[in-house]
């Protein structure tokens, strides 16, 4: 600051009466004053001109508290049910056997056989996947709309 000033006798700039009127402004959305006091309140701020003077006109108001900044929720990973892991992990399992011995059977003989397999993989393997997204697709699509709203 000003060397041998004392420092409510420093010029207030338009900044410093922004800021009084700011403060003045949240006063009287609070409640704390009315908007007569508002109006001669802001007035007398305009016409300060020391921040001696400014402070004198919020001297009788609290201390304005910090608004929390809320910090966004985190993101939780998403995990399948246990059983449909152990029903998946069964049924790749499965599917990548007969492929195998279909693929061996067909070296074996030297021709290429019928893909039987996919009798074995495709249907189940759809049931799997309705179930899968119906119960993985509920769990997300309540995330999406909570998230939302």
């Amino acid at each position: 600051m000003t060397e041998g000033v004392p420092p409510d006798q420093v010029r207030a700039s338009d900044v410093d009466r922004k800021a009084v009127q700011d403060r003045l402004h949240t006063a009287h959305a609070e409640g704390l004053i009315t908007l007569a006091e508002f109006d001669t309140r802001v007035g007398e701020a305009w016409q300060a001109t020391t921040r001696g003077e400014l402070a004198k006109i919020t001297a009788d108001l609290p201390v304005p508290q910090p608004v929390p900044i809320p910090t966004p929720p985190v993101p939780r990973r998403h995990r399948a049910p246990t059983a449909l892991r152990v029903l998946g992990t069964i049924w790749l399992s499965i599917s990548v056997l007969n492929v195998v011995v279909w693929g061996l059977v067909c070296l074996t003989t030297g021709h290429l056989i019928y893909p039987w397999w996919l009798w074995v993989a495709v249907p189940p393997g759809a049931v799997l996947g309705a179930v899968w997204w119906m119960v993985d697709g509920g769990r997300d699509g309540k995330e999406k709309r909570t998230a939302l709203e």
